[in-house]
């Protein structure tokens, strides 16, 4: 019977596993939803970071072993700061998941041993204990990594619209700073809520907004608005000038975007063949073990 409970135990574990490193895809519904809701009020941001503050307050004091160690990378500094994601709340995370992954072996050979009266040995549970330690040292990061990655493209989504909206108004005589507030205006979301902000700075210092956009690129990893700054930076300060740039880089970007939809696709379609493969090489293996089956025994 415990043998029965820890296998239904690992099978729930691993399904977890798969299902926390390979997320169902959403739907377009939910995207677009998703890229037109006002952020939340800060309230509700604090409330659900006071929620999750349990789990990683017991990893508080490994962060110092954890940034010994070299963490967080410059790649996953970039990452959180795209999430909003405090770092010694993320370090504090993967302090609780390695020390998980240090005990949980060590619980089951000392569940065996009781239960059914296995003696596994001390060599397999500390094997077990650190393999599952680094494996799950690292699962915080590619949560974080697919999450930066969604909102880089809900960037580009969105800085793609707002070079669109800006062209428009610079053909219809607007300057420059006029608008880009008026197309920064209209879209919603974090990725917009960062142009607005980089906008308001270069409005406060009155300075040149480009300069302030290619910081938020930089800190952001997000190339195209470092890219974009440079570009306009290039063109000078003439209207005519600004809006070529400006109107190829919106360009520049659908097609881009463009491509990476196809590629997309097409590997989704790859990936759909694959159960197909597999329930054919079942299918023969159901059909040829019999035969083998025969010929071995008559032999």
């Amino acid at each position: 019977m415990i043998v029965l409970l820890l296998g239904a135990l690992f099978g729930a574990g691993a399904t977890a596993l798969v299902h926390g490193l390979r997320p169902p895809r959403p739907a377009l519904a939910d995207i677009l939803t998703a890229l037109n809701t006002p952020a939340p009020p800060a309230e509700a941001r604090t409330r659900a970071a006071d929620d999750a503050q349990w789990a990683t307050r017991l990893g508080t004091r490994a962060v110092p072993l954890v940034r010994a160690l070299g963490f967080p990378t410059a790649s996953l500094r970039a990452d959180l700061a795209v999430c909003g994601t405090q770092e010694d709340r993320h370090l504090a995370g993967k302090a609780v998941c390695a020390t998980t992954g240090l005990i949980c072996p060590w619980a089951a050979s000392l569940l065996l041993r009781l239960g059914a009266g296995i003696a596994a040995g001390w060599w397999v549970p500390l094997a077990g204990s650190l393999a599952l330690a680094v494996v799950l040292f690292f699962v915080p990061d590619l949560s974080v990594r697919q999450q930066a990655a969604q909102r880089r493209r809900e960037m580009r989504h969105t800085l793609s619209l707002v070079l669109d909206l800006t062209v428009i108004a610079l053909a219809g005589g607007a300057g420059v700073q006029q608008a880009l507030a008026q197309a920064v205006a209209a879209p919603q979301g974090w990725a917009a809520a960062k142009l607005r902000h980089a906008l308001h700075i270069a409005q406060l210092t009155r300075t040149s907004p480009w300069p302030h956009l290619g910081d938020l690129g930089r800190q952001l990893a997000v190339s195209d608005l470092t890219e974009l700054a440079s570009t306009v930076s290039l063109a000078g300060s003439e209207g005519a000038k600004i809006r070529g740039s400006l109107a190829a880089k919106a360009r520049a970007m659908r097609r881009r975007r463009i491509s990476e939809a196809d590629g997309a696709a097409q590997a989704a379609t790859e990936q759909m063949s694959l159960p197909v493969v597999g329930l054919f090489a079942a299918f023969l293996l159901l059909i040829g073990y019999p035969a083998l089956s025969h010929v071995m025994s008559m032999s």
